[in-house]
């Protein structure tokens, strides 16, 4: 018989990569490289520079404690001066009216100091007789009126009320107690005497 040639028959060649089908991603972008920051750009996160704060208040000078003390001593008020017109022996006597006429107005006995030019009031050279400690510790106390001499006119401590009796000759110790008794007395200033004697001391009319 004869040969029937064969049909070349035709084989499926191999298919080549196939190409996988696009989807919907793209491609990534490129980051960008960051630069230098500049010096005026903010950092992120933190506030930029706020108001400017106002300036503190100017702080005034303070007086120091002399020109203060100074000042009180200036402003500190002059006692009135009053005057009971009286004889060297009646002096004493016109100034235990005044303690009176003070107590029964109200006025605290430790407020009150009396001093004498001359002789000791009685109350003093009774309390003296006791000793000068004793005497001097019932003034420190300032519980009750108390009486001095000229003589000790220096060691007296202020009170409010400073009673002078001029009960002694116009000398140098009697001035220098109403001149020291008108520094002591802090709102009163009586003194029992001859006006004429005592202005002259005092050197104002009163």
């Amino acid at each position: 018989m004869p040969l029937i040639p064969e049909e070349p028959q035709i084989h499926e060649s191999a298919q080549g990569p196939r190409v996988a089908p696009a989807t919907g991603r793209t491609a990534p972008t490129p980051r960008p490289v960051p630069g230098p920051r500049s010096a005026a750009t903010p950092r992120p996160g933190r506030p930029g520079p706020g108001p400017a704060r106002p300036a503190p208040p100017a702080q005034r000078p303070h007086p120091t404690a002399g020109q203060s003390q100074a000042a009180r001593s200036e402003s500190r008020s002059v006692p009135q001066i009053q005057l009971i017109p009286a004889s060297a022996g009646g002096a004493l006597d016109a100034a235990d009216e005044a303690v009176d006429l003070l107590l029964d107005s109200g006025r605290a006995p430790g407020d009150i100091l009396v001093l004498t030019t001359g002789e000791h009031h009685p109350w003093a050279a009774h309390e003296l007789s006791f000793g000068e400690a004793a005497y001097w510790a019932q003034h420190e106390a300032g519980e009750d009126v108390f009486f001095a001499g000229a003589e000790g006119a220096d060691r007296v401590q202020a009170r409010p009320v400073v009673i002078v009796a001029v009960n002694g000759a116009a000398d140098d110790a009697a001035a220098r107690a109403l001149l020291l008794a008108q520094k002591r007395a802090g709102t009163l200033l009586i003194v029992c005497g001859d006006p004429q004697q005592i202005n002259t001391v005092l050197g104002v009319g009163v």
